[in-house]
């Protein structure tokens, strides 16, 4: 693959009818546009690239094909980013003949821009896109976490759809995936079949209820900071703050806890690629919905500024930039080790892989340390058992 321009549509942006804060002080000023007056310059020089995927098709219903256009025209009234970070815009992939067509263009975007080192935002379209994501990941040989932000899991175990309610069934058990772990953040009981759950929980998933994520919003955030893979539906939103979704619920996350998430994934040193993904115009009230997942990326691109990219360096005893504590538990042999950041506070596990002799680490929180310091042993600790 030499380059984009066979996959990708120019934009063609209305001018807004009003700006709601001055010009030069918004997010358009922060990125490159690809339009037909403006080609692309080397994909390298960007940090960022958008995409749009205005793809309905396995979709109850499919007006999320205007998904992408509806967030972009919220996000570019936003205010603009501080900082020098280099954002293009790609604007939307054509769509392919069939379904299948556009997982395949999808996919080459995607290895094509993580091979350049850029980090794709994709703006759906149906979260069945992640199955782009998936096969991207295989074809770059890459074992990979994802995580999920969504209200349902999509995964009916009676049948092998490639829809947007259980695209998640062939990414779990695909021969060919290369997923490693699968998180979901803000399951609601009433709309899951309990079975899944158990099966999902019996393959070591983590899967955390809304009620228990919005007790302690903070506590995701490792979760997410272990993840390559981010994707979030916006039906995970409760209806009176995002009513343009696929599967509205009166229940779920508050817009500003969403956007917190969304704040989460753009610190995490891990993540590799970010989905947005049934936003539906069509049922939209006066672009609420559209305007919500604008500012979702707002904040995940925020946070990206932020980046410390500690995760490289938690080894490096000599660096004085991270503490490392040990503790003895009484069902334990050896002692269990905490390493904290002095500059940002964030926690890891470290474990001792048996075979290598290699250090690795898993994300977990002041909570995590306080358990083991009463004796008690923190389920991300089990994780870390179980991988070695």
């Amino acid at each position: 693959m030499e380059n984009l321009l066979p996959y990708l549509e120019p934009l063609n942006i209305e001018q807004p009818a009003y700006y709601p804060i001055a010009p030069k002080a918004c997010f358009c000023n922060n990125i490159t546009l690809y339009t037909e007056e403006r080609e692309l310059f080397p994909i390298e020089k960007f940090k960022v690239a958008i995409i749009g995927v205005p793809e309905g098709r396995y979709c109850p219903l499919p007006g999320c094909m205007k998904g992408p256009d509806s967030i972009r025209k919220e996000l570019y009234k936003l205010a603009k980013i501080p900082g020098k970070m280099k954002i293009v815009d790609l604007g939307n992939m054509k769509r392919g003949d069939t379904y299948n067509d556009t997982l395949a263009g999808l996919s080459d975007i995607l290895v094509y821009l993580l091979e350049k080192g850029v980090f794709p935002i994709i703006l759906g379209g149906s979260s069945a896109l992640t199955h782009a994501i998936d096969k991207a990941m295989a074809r770059l040989k890459r074992k990979y976490v994802l995580a999920t932000i969504d209200s349902r899991i999509d995964y009916i175990g009676e049948k092998d759809a490639a829809d947007s309610l259980n695209y998640l069934y062939s990414i779990i058990n695909g021969p060919k995936s290369s997923l490693a772990h699968f998180i979901n953040i803000g399951y609601q009981t009433h709309l899951n079949d309990q079975q899944v759950i158990n099966r999902l929980n019996r393959k070591h998933a983590e899967l955390v209820r809304i009620g228990e994520a919005r007790q302690s919003i903070h506590l995701t955030e490792p979760l997410i900071r272990d993840s390559d893979v981010i994707v979030f539906d916006m039906s995970s939103v409760r209806q009176s703050d995002a009513p343009g979704t696929t599967s509205p619920s009166s229940n779920g996350f508050y817009g500003e806890e969403i956007c917190l998430l969304g704040r989460y994934a753009g610190i995490s040193d891990s993540l590799s690629v970010f989905g947005m993904f049934d936003v539906n115009p069509d049922v939209d009230i006066r672009n609420q919905t559209s305007g919500l997942a604008a500012q979702v990326i707002w904040f995940f691109l925020e946070g990206f500024t932020q980046k410390q990219y500690e995760t490289n360096h938690l080894s490096d005893d000599s660096s004085g930039r991270f503490t490392r504590y040990h503790i003895r538990l009484d069902d334990l042999d050896e002692d269990m080790v905490f390493v904290k950041s002095n500059m940002t506070e964030r926690w890891w596990m470290e474990f001792v892989d048996e075979k290598t002799g290699e250090k690795r680490y898993i994300a977990c929180s002041h909570e995590d340390y306080i358990k083991a310091n009463a004796n008690e042993i923190p389920e991300r600790w089990l994780l870390g058992v179980s991988k070695n």
